[in-house]
């Protein structure tokens, strides 16, 4: 085994054995399914996963987004995801009544955005499928969100998430590393999108990252990087731009948001900050005391600042944040090197083309 000892993080280097025991779990169960011990189910339409083989933040709602744009003005487009942290159980569409708590953040944050679009959670994936085509039959491709490593379902499509700066090619298993799926599983994939990368990003490389990764002959690696938009106030949706002599204090519980403070150091005058775990669940009282460090900011010029994703989690509380200036801050996926225009296409004509399994 060659472990490269620097790739992990100092701090989770003494539960360096419990990550034996962890991989060790992972590759018996992928052999499991490679022998078809455990079964995998395929579907009479194109399903197109998006995943990761870490934890933690790659860029996987942006890619969704960046799909339900691509493909709704010419295919009936359903997402489905696990719904992590929502109250509720079992199968759900998202509807107009629709919160955070009922179907969890992240599908929210589409049905907000896209509430043409289907979108519907469920944890078996396997059983969630039948139902959404029964509540709509029109539907012709299915997103799956963050479901790479759930091998019940067989995608015809899968496209692998990787953060520019956690290569899965450098990292290790849970928990002393951030890999909760074999390196090798990489292999499964279609398309590979290494996000996150610089905006400045040089053909030098791109050259090198593909060499680490060894795609496959049959698979295409493409590069983006995020991209932030005009924020906008979380209640009346009121857009400004951040400016060089503001004070701004970020408010974020996302799995990691170090991209989001390193623009901010780029636009603003200075920043604070309030972080929580990935998909928290904010109380009147996590408010409250948002608005008292907002209150300590000894300048007439500030705002307070979130994520999207964060934003579907407050909004519940708009009767008391439209007194404040509550601004959320867009996110989306950009391709580098003309790399939209190719991924794009190759998903087109996945849909277009596919036949059924059986």
């Amino acid at each position: 085994m060659n472990l490269n000892l620097p790739m992990l993080r100092p701090l989770r280097i003494l539960l360096f054995p419990f990550s034996l025991l962890y991989a060790l779990a992972i590759i018996l169960r992928n052999w499991l399914f490679d022998k078809h011990i455990l079964s995998t189910t395929s579907f009479n339409l194109p399903v197109i996963c998006i995943g990761n083989l870490a934890v933690g933040g790659t860029g996987k709602s942006p890619m969704v987004e960046f799909l339900i744009k691509k493909l709704s003005g010419q295919f009936q487009v359903a997402v489905l995801s696990r719904g992590y942290k929502r109250k509720t159980r079992g199968y759900a569409l998202a509807n107009e009544t629709s919160t955070a708590l009922d179907i969890g953040d992240e599908p929210m944050q589409f049905h907000s955005k896209f509430p043409k679009v289907t979108i519907a959670v469920g944890e078996e994936r396997v059983f969630a499928i039948p139902q959404l085509l029964h509540d709509h039959p029109d539907t012709r491709t299915i997103i799956l969100d963050d479901a790479f490593q759930h091998r019940s379902v067989k995608a015809g499509l899968n496209i692998l998430l990787t953060d520019y700066s956690n290569l899965f090619t450098r990292d290790w298993y849970l928990p002393s590393g951030d890999l909760r799926d074999e390196k090798r599983s990489y292999k499964r994939s279609e398309l590979i999108v290494v996000t996150k990368c610089k905006p400045h990003f040089s053909e030098k490389e791109r050259q090198e990252i593909i060499k680490e990764i060894n795609p496959l002959p049959s698979q295409e690696i493409f590069f983006s990087t995020i991209q932030y938009g005009n924020i906008y106030h979380i209640v009346n949706k009121n857009s400004i731009k951040i400016k060089h002599d503001m004070e701004v204090l970020l408010v974020a519980g996302i799995a990691n948001p170090s991209p989001l403070k390193k623009w901010l150091e780029l636009l603003c005058k200075s920043y604070d900050e309030i972080s929580y775990s990935d998909h928290h669940i904010f109380s009147i009282d996590d408010l409250e005391n948002m608005i008292n460090r907002f209150e300590t900011m000894d300048t007439n010029h500030k705002i307070i600042l979130t994520t999207e994703k964060d934003a579907v989690r407050l909004v519940k509380f708009q009767q008391e944040l439209i007194k404040w200036p509550f601004y959320v801050v867009p996110i989306e996926t950009v391709f580098l090197f003309d790399g939209e225009r190719a991924i794009t296409d190759l998903i087109i004509k996945f849909i277009t083309e596919f036949t059924s399994p059986g």
